[in-house]
């Protein structure tokens, strides 16, 4: 089978094409123009795409005619997507209906896996956790909103044109190579700098009380290509290690990790507009359909990624 991967040089994407590979699938992708092309996808057949620009998307498809796509391209940081939720938008809402209404105007039809996230489902009562599929979705920032639109828009052209579409949200994932844009690496990143002496023991953070559900990437892309594989049309899927992690946790196993005396100092600066307390998946359907089931544990997961930190300044594409 060969599969389209957008958003192949992201983090996400770089592991799915190698677990494909492995699975004996022909991997081809997109990136943004300048994005840079890891070495371990040289060979790989990547096309430059913006998805906000339609005819290009068109384009693209025409030319790779794939068996399945991954859609993995988006602007997927919550924090940005306070900042600056018009982008967020366009390249998550509006990008979606040009990749969905190029692949409509397809001779075949490609099995689409769309990419959505745990933050659709917004602020909920700890009698709520953890989550259903079947749950209602109250998203709490750009970012969660945008995505809760793609799974609506993912819904309405299978229903209404009979496309092969499967839709996923995806709990909290990292590991090595992750930006640190995100919290996990963000944290290793620089209790690898201090151990360096690069800057000074102080660690200044955000909100440590939310609790998410936190599995390794590793897991998460070998359980997207078996949903490819065995999911159902029109099912949603949630995908995650259906445990919650505080975020305070997960620092202190960071720091139990160093032999340095690393202060922690809550910075206001760091604090986001609105933050959802808890969000921990219920997994047992993917499981059921798949046999799909989390298997690295957290401190493995921890320890690769600050690893990753000390030895290769956080730069991706090596794992």
């Amino acid at each position: 089978m060969k599969i389209l991967i957008t958003g192949i040089c992201g983090f996400v994407g770089g592991y799915l094409s190698r677990c494909l590979v492995r699975a004996g699938h022909v991997v081809c992708g997109t990136r943004l123009e300048g994005e840079r092309v890891p070495d371990f996808l040289r060979d790989t057949e990547i096309h430059v795409l913006d998805l906000t620009q339609k005819d290009a998307v068109g384009d693209v498809l025409r030319e790779s005619e794939p068996d399945a796509v991954c859609h993995l391209a988006a602007q997927s940081s919550v924090a940005l997507s306070w900042r600056d939720p018009a982008q967020t938008w366009e390249v998550n809402v509006i990008g979606l209906i040009h990749l969905l209404e190029g692949i409509r105007a397809m001779d075949s039809n490609p099995r689409i896996l769309l990419i959505g996230s745990s933050e659709e489902y917004g602020k909920v009562t700890p009698e709520e956790i953890p989550l259903r599929e079947d749950h209602s979705l109250r998203p709490g920032n750009p970012y969660a909103a945008g995505k809760a639109a793609q799974e609506m828009l993912g819904r309405l052209y299978a229903e209404a044109y009979g496309m092969d579409i499967i839709m996923v949200r995806a709990f909290n994932h990292t590991g090595p190579g992750q930006a640190p844009t995100f919290v996990i690496p963000d944290f290793a990143k620089r209790i690898a700098a201090m151990e360096k002496g690069q800057m000074p023991k102080e660690l200044l953070v955000g909100n440590l009380e939310v609790v998410r559900d936190f599995s390794d990437v590793r897991d998460i892309v070998r359980g997207y290509a078996m949903l490819l594989e065995q999911g159902r049309a029109g099912e949603v899927y949630n995908i995650g290690s259906g445990q919650g992690y505080s975020i305070r946790d997960l620092l202190q196993r960071l720091l139990a990790m160093t032999v340095e005396a690393i202060a922690v100092s809550r910075d206001p600066a760091r604090m986001r507009p609105s933050d959802v307390p808890v969000l921990i998946g219920d997994i047992r359907k993917i499981t059921d359909h798949t046999g799909w089931k989390p298997e690295i544990p957290m401190d493995t997961t921890l320890r690769d990624v600050l690893e990753d930190w000390r030895q290769n300044d956080g730069l991706p594409g090596r794992k």
